[in-house]
């Protein structure tokens, strides 16, 4: 007689796979479908046909650097215009100067020695800048007026302005081996005092964005959305700011924004420990986790964002629990194609997006870890457009995508490498 439940039996587990697999296949054509894969924008700058030719150092260990930096530069000076203000990207919508952006170019420009370019971004960014309020979250250039398209104010620009400012007045300052009084004379070409004006309205901004619970409220910030909690996206470039400002503060000898600034920098650093610590997510942990005693608790909820690398070098000093913070979140945000996405509660797709990539390897850089910045260039290298431009995003099928090239992504591969280099100021 034959056992019809014992074959049926056999059979059932091979069943349930195939139900399974069927499952996951729909909802990856569904994932795909609403997650098509992105393709380039445009193939780099017009008048630019390929990578910049040079002679490779025979002294240096790595010979593709040299022409990547070459290459970055060169799209920043196209992405430049005469008078400063500085595109985010050369086409359509990323052809506007967002302060954010414009600030990592400066800095870039300061850490290669290029201080009058440098002079002129910070120059337009001073033209531009509010009275008094926000920064605006993008400008259109040449003219410099704001960008009445719907978006709210970002505040994390005027964090950003500060930290750029302070960072080549004192990049300036180390490579002249000088110190003391005479830092205050050294900017990018021009007295640090010519851009005061902008500085303490980026300071004093910041200090009454500050709410009873020491936080700012809720702002966009560099993922580009209106936003109902307030996120490390903003915070982060805020704590730089406020260390940057007092930096400029005091070489200038302006005590009533020292007290202010320090005051509220206080404040806003003990916050941040307490509502994001330890791990340092997008928004606070909705719960915390206690696993058992001398376990360090767990945050659940808030996802992780790759901006919780500016809590680091050479955004802030180095601290062991924000090293363990980046190091954590890095791993948690890498995608299958070796860059990282911007947070957990990005979409899943499967894209990197190369400024975060380049957040982790400037960080890494700055930290001394060698290693794993080399790792995350030689990465970033490799996805370069034909004519050599860095691109937004590199998609699933490790194919450049996006605007390229992106003056975000640009001017942090020219950090890194010269935090590689030779250490970068941290406020």
């Amino acid at each position: 007689m034959r056992d019809d439940g014992a074959l049926r039996l056999r059979w059932f587990p091979y069943a349930v796979i195939a139900v399974l697999l069927a499952v996951l296949a729909a909802g990856t054509a569904v994932n795909l479908d609403r997650n098509p894969q992105p393709q380039l924008v445009a193939e780099g700058i017009t008048g630019r046909s390929g990578p910049v030719e040079i002679e490779p150092p025979v002294d240096s260990a790595d010979l593709a650097r040299p022409e990547l930096i070459r290459d970055a530069l060169a799209d920043l000076d196209a992405l430049t215009l005469p008078g400063g203000a500085t595109l985010a990207g050369w086409d359509g919508p990323w052809r506007f100067v967002w302060p954010r952006d414009a600030s990592f170019v400066a800095a870039a420009r300061c850490s290669v020695g290029q201080y009058a370019e440098a002079d002129k971004i910070l120059g337009f960014l001073d033209k531009i800048r509010p009275s008094a309020g926000r920064w605006g979250a993008r400008y259109s250039a040449p003219d410099g007026k704001e960008v009445a398209d719907g978006r709210e104010p970002q505040l994390d620009g005027s964090g950003w302005v500060l930290w750029a400012t302070w960072f080549c007045a004192e990049t300036k300052r180390q490579a002249a081996g000088r110190s003391g009084a005479e830092a205050v004379t050294l900017s990018t070409g021009a007295p640090l005092s010519q851009y005061w004006a902008m500085v303490k309205e980026s300071g004093d901004q910041i200090v009454a964005e500050l709410g009873d619970d020491d936080l700012p409220a809720a702002s966009p910030d560099y993922w580009e959305r209106s936003e109902s909690k307030v996120t490390l996206g903003t915070i982060a470039p805020l704590i730089t700011g406020l260390r940057s400002g007092l930096r400029i503060a005091a070489a200038l000898d302006r005590s009533t924004e020292v007290a202010s600034w320090q005051h509220a920098l206080e404040r806003l650093s003990k916050a941040t420990d307490d509502k994001f610590g330890p791990s340092y997510p997008r928004t606070p942990a909705e719960a915390v986790s206690y696993l058992e005693p001398g376990v360090e608790p767990i945050g659940i909820g808030g996802g992780a964002d790759a901006i919780v690398t500016v809590l680091g070098p050479p955004f802030a000093p180095a601290r062991d629990v924000a090293t363990k913070a980046i190091e954590t979140t890095r791993h948690a945000l890498t995608q299958p194609n070796g860059g990282v996405t911007p947070g957990e509660e990005w979409r899943t797709d499967g894209v990197s997006w190369t400024p975060q990539t380049a957040l982790f390897a400037l960080s890494a850089a700055a930290r001394g870890d060698r290693s794993t910045a080399e790792e995350l260039l030689a990465w970033l290298n490799t996805h370069r457009t034909a004519t050599g431009s860095l691109p937004e995003k590199v998609n699933r099928d490790l194919k450049p995508a996006g605007e390229a090239p992106l003056a975000w992504t640009t001017a942090l591969v020219v950090l890194t490498a010269s935090a590689l280099d030779h250490p970068l100021p941290t406020p």
